[in-house]
């Protein structure tokens, strides 16, 4: 049986991004994952990606989600998920483009979705300690 998930709610401003990243990495810890300095560079990445672009326009401050979920046979599941205006082009973008290229090269698999009436899910997984068929 999985352990029950972390599920936290922020608003989608810069001074969020440290403590989603401690709750972050702290359940990560706990649950045996394997490179806690991956997850917390990836989940830095995900949620300044948030802050950076989900809202753009907004007429108010939005809000982010992050859940965390370790599963057994399959090691740990991090989502990042906000309801702003999805992927979209920004030529005014302030940041260079390598978040979600860093995001894939530490995160063992990487899946981004579109969510149902807008926004983005970013679902990253990070091996753990007893992780099924690993052998870790």
């Amino acid at each position: 049986m999985d352990p029950p998930s972390l599920v936290r709610r922020f608003v989608a401003t810069a001074d969020q991004v440290a403590r989603a990243r401690h709750e972050v990495v702290a359940y990560a810890r706990e649950h045996g994952a394997l490179d806690l300095d991956a997850i917390a560079i990836a989940v830095t990445e995900a949620v300044t990606n948030v802050i950076l672009h989900a809202y753009v326009g907004a007429r108010r401050v939005g809000e982010f989600e992050v859940t965390v979920q370790r599963h057994a046979d399959d090691g740990l599941e991090v989502h990042v998920c906000d309801d702003g205006r999805g992927m979209l082009p920004r030529s005014d973008s302030p940041g260079v483009g390598l978040g979600l290229p860093l995001v894939a090269r530490l995160a063992e698999r990487l899946e981004i979705q579109s969510r149902p009436g807008g926004g983005t899910a970013l679902c990253m997984f990070f091996p753990a300690r007893g992780q099924g068929s690993r052998g870790h």
